[in-house]
């Protein structure tokens, strides 16, 4: 069963969502209610329920700012948010934060209802099943968490430089220096060329330098001569450096939790991706969203 939170402030609305559909039959299990966002913030963060169904507009805080708070915790509840015709504004800050749906509180009924709970029950049978997938691979042969394969690629080729306490390479070649330069899109080498599309069409994908020869019909060793002779950069550096600049892209641009993100870029490995981050970055992808936000904000409104 999911588990799920319902938060609305006006009791009987809250008493109709819960008696409008038979829960259980749909996989969901009604585990808590709030009348307030703080109460319902704090339940949530308690209870950690697979699904929020939540109102706009309540007293002490509105649902679009649990939303947010629920997001900078990192806890990834589903949301389905409920609303009036007014609440436009309000909706449209929701789904940037990644809510599943939204109900018009007018038009609710039952089909609407159950379409949106079989929306976010296939969003959590996907997550669940990456979930046990990433659980599954954690481990590999000798303890390795599961990108070390690729890691390992990358730092034979010399991409991935970093000294024993895991800082970034500084060198001209090293990742640091690589995210100030721009990326090459095409060189004129037929091959590379190709390679370069593929990463920037597949990065989301796993990629290593198998999977690259394979593209070019090349020897391994060879197209990672070849690829740095052209571009100038290593082939897993330049996939490393594509991702990591999507990552930021979409840390700036969006509250996703930054597994999402990491899942979304390429990165199966929450740690390792984490890592790979903070090694082209000098950052965390918590900090670099934290820095971003505080210099989008910078300078402060002037007073009146």
């Amino acid at each position: 069963m999911w588990t799920v939170l319902l938060v609305e402030d006006e009791v009987f609305v809250r008493e109709s969502v819960r008696r409008i559909v038979d829960w259980h039959s749909l996989g969901f299990d009604v585990i808590g209610e709030a009348g307030n966002g703080e109460d319902a913030l704090a339940l949530i963060r308690q209870q950690r329920p697979d699904l929020v169904i939540c109102d706009i507009l309540m007293p002490k805080m509105n649902g679009v700012e649990v939303l947010k708070r629920v997001r900078e915790d990192e806890i990834d509840s589903r949301f389905i948010m409920l609303s009036c015709l007014s609440d436009f504004e309000y909706v449209r800050q929701a789904m940037e934060y990644g809510a599943s749906n939204y109900i018009l509180k007018l038009s609710m009924n039952v089909q609407s209802l159950m379409d949106s709970l079989v929306k976010v029950d296939s969003e959590l049978r996907k997550r669940h099943k990456h979930e046990a997938r990433q659980s599954a691979s954690a481990d590999g042969p000798g303890g390795k968490p599961s990108g070390y394969e690729e890691e390992r690629l990358g730092t034979e080729a010399g991409v991935v430089a970093s000294d024993e306490s895991g800082a970034a390479a500084t060198g001209p070649d090293g990742p640091a220096a690589g995210l100030q330069a721009p990326l090459p899109a095409r060189t004129g080498h037929k091959e590379v060329d190709k390679l370069i599309r593929y990463m920037a069409e597949n990065y989301r994908s796993i990629i290593s330098l198998k999977t690259l020869a394979a593209q070019v019909a090349m020897d391994e060793k060879y197209i990672s001569t070849l690829f740095k002779k052209k571009t100038g950069i290593n082939v897993i550096h330049y996939l490393h450096q594509l991702r990591i600049t999507e990552a930021k892209r979409r840390l700036e641009q969006s509250a996703l939790p930054v597994s999402e993100i990491g899942l979304q870029v390429g990165y199966e490995n929450d740690n390792y991706f984490i890592k790979i981050f903070k090694r082209f970055t000098g950052m965390t992808p918590n900090t670099y969203r934290s820095q971003f936000n505080g210099r989008r904000q910078w300078p402060p409104a002037s007073q009146p």
